[in-house]
C-alpha cells in the first residue's frame, strides 16, 4: 500500500500529540513558503505570456534557426515561414541524407512543438545526421488567406528544400504533427512528386471514427448543432477565429489535469518543477488566430463534413483531392494515451479508403502504422522518454521505409539484447520490425457500424442547414455591429488568456510577490517526507482527482448519450434528408475506371518484361521471394544491403532502388512463378558473377538468424536456379569452396548498372508516377 493509499486511521494510530503539533508546525511554515513560491511562478508564467505576445513570432523552439523563405512574400501571402534548423556542434549532417521537414499544427497553439526539445522530432533527426527544417507560422493571418493558400505555400517551402538538397538521396521526409497532418497529406495528393516519407504523428483523418464510452470530442460538432458557432466566432472576432477557444476545448477533455494536477504538481515540488512547468506553459498560452475562411474549412469539410476520406474535397481549379494519388510511404504513429486523436481517427481512413489489402498495392502505397500504449497527445511531437524510441527508429530507419514494397505494415520495435543475432546493424537500443498486417487488424482497434455513420451523417445534413441560416439571418446583423475593438476585447477576456495578464506585472497585487518569494528561498523550510501531513496532502489530492475524473466521465457519457439520442431519432434523419435511403449512410472512395485500365496495362506490359534485365533484377527478384515467405521486413537486412550497396561505390542511388524494388515486387504479385522461373534466364547473361549473388542473397537473408521452414525451402530454390545458369566450371565447385564464394559476397557491382547487359540505369523519377507503382496483381482481380 503505497502513502497515497494508506486510511486517515492508520496514519493517526501511529502519532502521539507531540508529534502531530510538531508536524503541524513544520507543514504550515512549508506549506506558506510553497504557496507564495507558486504564485511566483504564476507570476513568471505571467510575465512570460505578456513577452512573447510583445513578439513577432512566438515559438518555442529550443534550437537557433534561420529563416530561408517568408510565406508573406509568395503571390497568394500566408502568415507561414520556413526556417533551417541550425544544428548544435556536437551534431554532424550528412548533406547526403534526405532533409526532414516538420510541419507544425495550427490547431490554435503557437509554432515549434517539434522542436521543443532536445528528444523532439528535430533532435533525433538531426542526431540521425539529416538536415532539418520546420515549417511554422505567425500569430495572426493575412487576411482571406485560405487552407489552399497554405498548401500552395508549403508546396513552395518543399520545393526550396528539394532545391537547396540537389545532392540528397532521395526527396525531403516531411513530419505532420496533429493538424498538420491532414495539410501534409492534402498537399500530398495533389503533389507527390515533392515528398519522400510523410509521418503523420497523432493527426485525425476519419473524424467520425471511435469507439462508445469514449474520444467525447468527436460529438462536439452535433452538440453544438454543426458549424455555425465557428461563423459566429468568427464574426465576433472581426473576421478571425481566436485559437484559445481551440485549445479551451483541448484543456476541457481532462479537467482532473487542467484544474488540478498541473498546478499541485507544480505547488508539491515548487523547489524542482518550475522551470519545466514555464516550459510547457509557453506553448499552451499564446494562441494564434485563424481567419473565418480557415475554420470554416476545418470545421464544414473535416471536422464536421469527414470529407477527406471519401474524396468530397475539390480545389478551387477543380482537382479533387484523393488521398490514394500519395505515391510516398505514409507512416502513422499515434497512441492508445491521445484523448486528442485515438488510433481509430488516425487509422480510419485506411478502412474507408481502401477494401483490402491488395486495393492498397493496386494504387502503389505504403502504409506503416505504429500503436503507444499510453504516451499522450502532446508526448508525440516532443518524443519524451516514453515515446524516443519510435521517434528514433523512424528517422534512423526512413530509407528503409521508403523502399518497402507496397502494402500495410505494422512497426514492431523490440528492445535490443546482447544476445540478439547480428545486434550491431540496428540503430540504437531497438531493432525495429515492419510485419505486415491485415485491415482487418485496423478493424479490431474499434470501427463505427452502420448506425454510428448515419447518425454523423445526419450531423453534417443539420450543420449544413443551420450554417446557411446563420449565414441568411443573423451573420449580416453580428458583422455589422463588430469592430475591431471589441473583438479584442474578448480575445482579452478570454480566460486563458485572462489569466495570464492578472497574474503578471501588470497587476500592481502581483509585484511585491517576487520580493517575498527571493526572501522565501534564502530561508526555506520544506518539511520532511515523511510528515504525516505530507502524506495527507497527497491523499487529499488523490480523492480531489478521483472526483474530477468521476465528473469527466459522467459528462462524457452524457454527451454521448445526449448525441445519440437526438441524431438517431428516425424523424430527425428524415428532416435533413438522410433516412430515406438503404445505402450505407456514408460513400466510400468511388473506384475509378480510368485507373482500372491503366492497371490492365501494366500488368501487360509487367508481364513482357519478366525477362528482361540481368542479375541485377534476378538478385532484387530473388531477394524479395525469399523475404515473402515471412512477409516481415527487418532493419538488419537493410543494413546488410546497405552495406553491400557501400561495397559496390552506391553505384544505386536509393530512388533507383526503389524503383527496382517495386517492379520486381510487383512481377512476383503478377506471377509468382513465372517470375522465379525467369530468374535462371536473367542470371545466365552474366555466369561469372552467379557466386557474388549467392553470396549477397545468403547475407541479406540471414542477417536476422539461421532461416527455417518456407523461407528456407524460398532460399534453396533460388540458390538452385542461379547454380543451373551458372557457367560449367561453377556448377562443379565443391560445397568448400562454395563457402569461400560466400565470404566473398557482395563485392562485385552485383546491384549496381550493368554495362554488360546494356540494361539503362532505372529511371526512379518514372518510376514514381508510372508503370509499376499503381499495379494490381492478377491474382488479385
Amino acid at each position: 500500500m503505497t502513502v497515497a493509499e494508506k486510511p486517515l486511521s492508520t496514519s493517526l494510530a501511529r502519532l502521539d500529540p507531540v508529534r502531530l503539533w510538531t508536524d503541524a508546525i513544520e507543514y504550515a511554515i512549508d506549506a506558506a513558503q510553497r504557496t507564495a513560491l507558486f504564485w511566483d511562478v504564476m507570476r513568471q508564467r505571467g510575465n512570460q505570456y505578456e513577452e512573447e505576445q510583445r513578439r513577432a513570432t512566438p515559438n518555442v523552439l529550443s534550437l537557433p534557426y534561420e529563416i530561408v523563405m517568408d510565406g508573406r512574400t509568395l503571390p497568394r501571402p500566408v502568415n507561414y515561414g520556413l526556417v533551417r534548423i541550425v544544428p548544435p556542434a556536437d551534431v554532424e549532417i550528412d548533406r547526403k541524407k534526405r532533409p526532414f521537414v516538420i510541419v507544425d499544427p495550427r490547431a490554435g497553439h503557437g509554432p515549434g512543438i517539434g522542436g521543443f526539445k532536445a528528444d523532439s522530432e528535430i533532435g533525433v533527426a538531426m542526431r540521425a545526421g539529416h538536415p532539418c527544417y520546420l515549417v511554422g507560422f505567425g500569430p495572426t493571418p493575412v487576411p482571406g488567406q485560405t487552407i489552399e493558400d497554405v498548401a500552395f505555400a508549403e508546396a513552395a517551402f518543399l520545393e526550396r528544400v528539394i532545391e537547396l538538397h540537389p545532392e540528397a538521396d532521395g526527396k525531403p521526409a516531411v513530419i505532420g504533427n496533429c493538424q498538420a497532418g491532414w495539410a501534409v497529406m492534402m498537399l500530398a495528393a495533389v503533389r507527390p512528386d515533392l515528398f519522400g516519407p510523410i509521418i503523420i504523428a497523432g493527426s485525425p483523418l476519419s473524424y467520425w471514427n471511435g469507439v462508445h464510452g469514449a474520444n467525447p470530442m468527436r460529438y462536439t460538432g452535433g452538440l453544438l448543432g454543426g458549424s455555425w458557432m465557428a461563423a459566429l466566432a468568427s464574426d465576433l472576432g472581426n473576421g478571425t477565429f481566436d485559437g484559445a477557444s481551440l485549445v479551451q476545448n483541448f484543456e476541457n477533455l481532462n479537467p482532473a489535469n487542467t484544474l488540478w494536477t498541473k498546478q499541485y504538481n507544480l505547488y508539491s515540488k515548487i523547489d524542482t518543477e518550475g522551470p519545466r512547468y514555464l516550459e510547457f506553459e509557453k506553448y499552451w498560452d499564446v494562441p494564434t488566430r485563424l481567419t473565418a475562411a480557415e475554420i470554416q474549412f476545418i470545421v464544414d469539410k473535416l471536422f464536421v463534413g469527414n470529407k477527406l476520406s471519401s474524396g468530397d474535397i475539390v480545389t478551387t481549379d477543380g482537382t479533387r483531392v484523393d488521398l490514394r494519388a500519395i505515391r510516398s510511404p505514409i507512416v502513422v504513429f499515434c497512441s492508445k494515451g491521445d484523448n486528442i486523436t485515438p488510433p481509430q481517427q488516425a487509422l480510419g481512413w485506411i478502412l474507408d479508403l481502401y477494401g483490402s489489402v491488395d486495393d492498397i498495392r493496386m494504387h502503389g502505397q505504403t502504409i506503416v502504422y505504429a500503436i503507444h500504449e499510453s504516451v499522450g497527445h502532446l508526448g508525440i511531437f516532443v518524443s519524451g522518454a516514453i515515446a524516443r524510441k519510435e521517434h528514433n527508429e523512424f528517422a534512423s530507419n526512413i530509407d528503409l521505409i521508403d523502399v518497402l514494397p507496397p502494402g500495410l505494415y505494422e512497426a514492431v520495435l523490440q528492445a535490443k539484447t546482447p544476445d540478439a543475432f547480428n545486434a550491431a546493424l540496428a540503430h540504437g537500443n531497438y531493432i525495429a520490425r515492419f510485419e505486415a498486417r491485415t485491415l482487418d487488424d485496423i478493424r479490431a482497434l474499434g470501427e463505427n457500424d452502420d448506425h454510428d455513420e448515419r447518425c454523423f451523417a445526419t450531423v453534417a445534413r443539420l450543420s449544413e442547414i443551420n450554417y446557411g441560416l446563420y449565414r441568411t439571418l443573423a451573420s449580416p446583423f453580428v458583422r455589422a455591429t463588430t469592430n475591431e475593438f471589441a473583438a479584442e476585447a474578448l480575445r482579452r477576456l478570454q480566460p486563458l488568456r485572462l489569466q495570464n495578464e492578472l497574474a503578471s506585472d501588470n497587476n500592481p497585487l502581483m509585484r511585491p510577490i517576487a520580493a517575498l518569494a527571493d526572501q522565501i528561498r534564502k530561508a526555506r523550510r520544506p518539511a520532511a517526507p515523511d510528515n504525516i501531513f505530507m502524506e495527507w496532502q497527497e491523499e487529499v489530492s488523490n480523492r480531489i482527482i478521483e472526483s474530477l475524473n468521476a465528473w469527466r466521465d459522467m459528462r462524457d457519457r452524457t454527451y454521448e448519450q445526449i448525441f445519440f439520442g437526438i441524431y438517431s431519432l428516425p424523424a430527425l434523419q428524415a428532416a435533413v434528408g438522410e433516412g430515406t435511403s438503404a445505402e450505407p449512410p456514408r460513400r466510400r472512395h468511388l473506384k475509378e475506371p480510368m485507373h482500372q485500365g491503366a492497371i490492365e496495362r501494366q500488368i501487360a506490359e509487367l508481364k513482357a518484361r519478366m525477362a528482361q534485365g540481368g542479375i541485377r533484377e534476378a538478385t532484387i527478384r530473388a531477394m524479395l521471394y525469399v523475404a515473402g515467405a515471412d512477409v516481415t521486413a527487418d532493419e538488419r537486412m537493410f543494413a546488410v544491403l546497405g552495406q553491400i550497396r557501400a561495397e559496390q561505390g552506391y553505384d544505386m542511388s536509393l530512388p533507383e532502388l526503389k524503383a527496382l524494388v517495386r517492379e520486381q515486387f510487383f512481377m512476383l504479385c503478377v506471377d509468382e512463378e513465372a517470375a522465379i522461373s525467369a530468374i535462371r534466364s536473367l542470371a545466365m547473361r552474366e555466369p561469372e558473377r552467379i557466386p557474388e549473388v549467392l553470396g549477397i542473397l545468403t547475407r541479406v537473408s540471414m542477417a536476422t538468424g539461421a532461416l527455417s521452414g518456407e523461407q528456407a525451402t524460398r532460399l534453396a530454390r533460388v540458390e538452385r536456379m542461379f547454380e543451373k545458369a551458372s557457367a560449367p566450371p561453377f556448377a562443379a565447385l565443391t560445397k568448400s569452396s562454395r563457402a569461400l564464394e560466400f565470404r566473398r559476397a557482395g563485392r562485385g557491382k552485383v546491384l549496381g548498372h550493368s554495362q554488360e547487359t546494356g540494361d539503362a540505369p532505372v529511371d526512379a523519377k518514372a518510376a514514381d508516377t508510372h508503370g509499376s507503382d499503381t499495379v494490381l496483381p492478377e491474382k488479385m482481380k
